[in-house]
């Protein structure tokens, strides 16, 4: 992508852009969700496209993903305000007494993502979220997680859409086209289109 003397003036700007379009992307890019996801995705759980340093680290916040999502123990305020004096007091003490089982609730959420791990890998053809509908059951807390992680809807990017565009240009019959005028009809069409909207 890197321009040449050869190219166009609109040729070079749109290197131009599309290349600092990608920068911007590239550093915007949330690195942190994507590893989660690799993780929680059965087919890569292993997360062996990871450093072994990160690893833990991914794991790590795994585990804390997981203790975020354990139910919440403390009732809101409006519902305390609601509440006659008697049962405020039960649930202050239902509260004090909910601390000393953080120790016991750790250790849980340790055993769920231990599980998970010893689970076997899925079939790379499989879907992950039929893999996690199917074991809600013994892993709730993580299935949340991966449901969130792992539907994440998919968005269209303009050079994508720049893509699809030069694959309507160049088909069986226009195979024989040159580079230059493939350049020229993809640039004219999508100004074209610019110009529409």
């Amino acid at each position: 992508m890197e321009p040449s003397d050869d190219d166009p003036v609109y040729v070079v700007r749109f290197k131009r852009v599309f290349t600092t379009d990608l920068a911007k992307r590239k550093a915007s890019t949330n690195l942190t969700w994507l590893k989660i996801a690799t993780a929680l995705d059965p087919r890569f759980k292993d997360v062996k496209c990871l450093p072994k340093a990160e690893r833990s680290e991914v794991w790590a916040s795994l585990s804390n993903l997981v203790m975020g999502e354990s139910p919440a123990q403390q009732p809101s305020a409006e519902a305390t305000e609601e509440q006659p004096p008697k049962k405020r007091r039960m649930s202050v003490f239902l509260l004090s007494s909910s601390d000393t089982h953080t120790d016991e609730e750790e250790e849980s959420i340790e055993q769920c993502v231990g599980r998970y791990k010893a689970e076997p890998k899925m079939a790379m053809e499989g879907c992950p979220l039929q893999w996690w509908s199917k074991r809600e059951g013994a892993l709730t807390r993580l299935a949340c997680i991966a449901r969130r992680y792992l539907s994440t809807p998919a968005t269209t990017v303009p050079c994508e859409r720049l893509f699809s565009l030069s694959d309507h240009i160049i088909q069986k019959k226009r195979a024989a086209l040159y580079p230059d005028n493939v350049n020229r009809l993809v640039c004219l069409s999508n100004w074209l289109n610019v110009k529409e909207d």
